[in-house]
């Protein structure tokens, strides 16, 4: 078997000092060689005997761990397998994912993340991250100076309020913090020894854990109110003074959290909402890119939303920054973004609008269903992020159809048992002519002797590049203008070719690349607005891709 791509040394390959010896250097895993250490390390450095004698070379290694991974019988067993290789040896975890991204995403992230959460506490093997809990108040500096590494840049915090579509996970949350960081490194190039996971356990309200004596999370009902705000603030108090490079990344908060969050944060610290901000951008390329097929501006478009959580809000604003950037009003552009919620649409007659759906509750008739809402305002594309299976009926796709040319039906909701539609349906009830992405990945589809490699809009095209982009240039904030230039960036990385088999983004065989100019825009913004700490470089671009983290093994001979 041919392990594509291997990793090549840098030119320039110093041999290394261990900070460890013996057994306690095999079992750091960012430290780790296994059997690639040489007979010259393994003399230096107290390993002799403690290795099987043959040496391996990283690509060796590379095609045992794929084999062994390959040969399990499920997703799940490959999820455990992958975060077992990652627990034992960092280099070689990375080497093996970015040479087969595309393979292994969806193993490590969305969708097969969403069940290694569920199962986090049947499958658990190894502790990765910070836990904190509120017996832990006052303690929180002391619980993240415990962390071994000390040169943190990026964070990822969760509550496991809101996993994917899966509502309240608690502590199982874990697994979200750990799936998203290891694509900060892999796709974006963030050294790995530089990032933390963590969750804030402040309970669960799901029966089923609270039931369970395996459950690994504190068996309580969820804290709220003043009391959780004082923990979330004592933690991102912390993070400043232990940690003050780091970004801050909110993950997977239940609504009701995760925008008043933002609000309070965003503009005191280094911190950005992902499910609000990255799906923002993702989905904005993917319109920008639909646009080039559809051949209407952004700002000629009529969307509506199946949804209208942090997700379809945080598409909506941007969006309608987008549109105000080509010429419309603010209230113009605002008109053209319509919301469906669980209950009807959001229209300005309804008294139980949250506060975060009522800048989008337009004059408008009551609808009640999807159906009728698709007749009655004629979208010209159909977002779905209402964490729903199966939403977009046959009979809608029609209508969408019906009504468009070319009608653009994103799917977003994650895990792939949760999208809106498949991709199948998406191109066979409109005929083929539906412009079509999803948040989970599916298979190419074949109709009337075309094969249709759909995009998946997943939030891995941007907040990986973003982050670098941060850390690269140490900015001190995060901006919603950096999500916007990163959504034209990405819409700008897809080829004629991947728009004509009708892929909007481009292939994750190049996400590192893609990752890398989109760090390189959000730098030049963080420069342009004065947010920058390091100096620019002449060369940006070379600046960053010298920076982002390859899965090369130290020589320490």
């Amino acid at each position: 078997m041919t392990i594509s791509n291997p990793a090549k040394p840098p030119k320039s390959h110093k041999s290394a000092i261990a900070p460890k010896r013996g057994a306690d250097l095999m079992h750091d895993p960012l430290l780790n060689k296994g059997t690639a250490f040489t007979r010259d390390e393994r003399l230096k450095l107290g390993l002799l005997g403690l290795l099987p004698p043959q040496v391996s070379t990283p690509e060796e290694q590379a095609e045992r761990a794929l084999n062994n991974m390959r040969k399990r019988g499920s997703d799940l067993e490959k999820y455990i397998d992958c975060l077992s290789l990652l627990d034992r040896n960092t280099t070689l975890f990375y080497q093996v994912v970015m040479n087969n991204i595309e393979e292994l995403m969806p193993i490590i992230y969305t969708p097969t993340v969403g069940l290694g959460c569920q199962r986090y506490a049947h499958i658990f093997r190894r502790a990765r991250g910070i836990f904190i809990t509120r017996r832990e108040k006052g303690m929180i500096r002391d619980i993240l100076r415990n962390w071994t590494q000390k040169d943190v840049r990026v964070i990822v915090v969760t509550d496991g309020e809101r996993i994917l579509g899966l509502g309240d996970l608690g502590a199982n949350g874990m697994g979200i913090p750990v799936g998203k960081l290891s694509l900060y490194t892999a796709c974006g190039g963030v050294p790995p020894a530089q990032t933390l996971p963590v969750t804030l356990d402040v309970g669960t309200n799901n029966e089923t854990f609270l039931k369970d004596p395996l459950y690994l999370g504190v068996h309580e009902k969820r804290i709220t109110g003043a009391e959780y705000d004082a923990l979330v603030e004592e933690f991102v108090t912390a993070v400043q003074e232990v940690f003050p490079q780091a970004l801050v990344q909110f993950e997977d908060f239940a609504n009701h959290n995760a925008f008043r969050l933002l609000e309070k944060y965003r503009d005191a610290v280094c911190c950005f909402n992902d499910d609000i901000q990255g799906t923002a951008s993702v989905s904005l390329a993917g319109l920008y890119s639909a646009a080039k097929l559809t051949g209407k501006k952004l700002s000629e478009q009529v969307i509506l939303f199946h949804g209208a959580g942090e997700a379809a809000i945080g598409i909506g604003d941007l969006c309608v920054s987008a549109m105000v950037a080509e010429g419309l009003s603010k209230q113009d552009a605002m008109k053209r973004c319509w919301f469906m919620d669980s209950k009807a649409l959001v229209e300005s007659s309804r008294k139980d609008l949250q506060a975060h759906k009522k800048p989008y509750a337009h004059e408008h008739a009551p609808l009640g269903d999807l159906l009728t809402a698709v007749r009655e305002l004629k979208p010209t594309a159909l977002i779905g992020v209402s964490g729903k299976a199966a939403q977009f009926t046959e009979d809608i796709v029609k209508e969408m159809a019906r009504i468009n040319k070319m009608p653009v039906i994103f799917a977003l909701s994650n895990p792939t048992a949760n999208a809106e539609c498949t991709a199948e349906q998406a191109y066979s009830w409109s005929e083929g002519r539906a412009i079509f992405a999803s948040g989970s990945p599916f298979p190419a589809y074949k109709y009337d002797g075309r094969t249709f490699v759909s995009g998946q809009g997943n939030n891995a095209y941007i907040f990986p590049g973003v982050g670098m982009g941060v850390v690269a240039c140490g900015a001190k904030r995060v901006t919603d203008e950096m999500f916007f230039e990163a959504a034209k960036e990405l819409a700008a990385c897809a080829s004629k070719d991947d728009l004509a088999q009708g892929c909007l983004f481009p292939p994750l065989s190049k996400i590192v690349e893609v990752s890398a100019r989109i760090a390189v825009k959000t730098a030049e913004v963080a420069y342009k607005r004065g947010l920058a700490t390091e100096p620019r470089p002449k060369d940006l671009l070379a600046f960053v891709k010298e920076r982002q983290y390859k899965p090369v093994y130290p020589n320490y001979a």
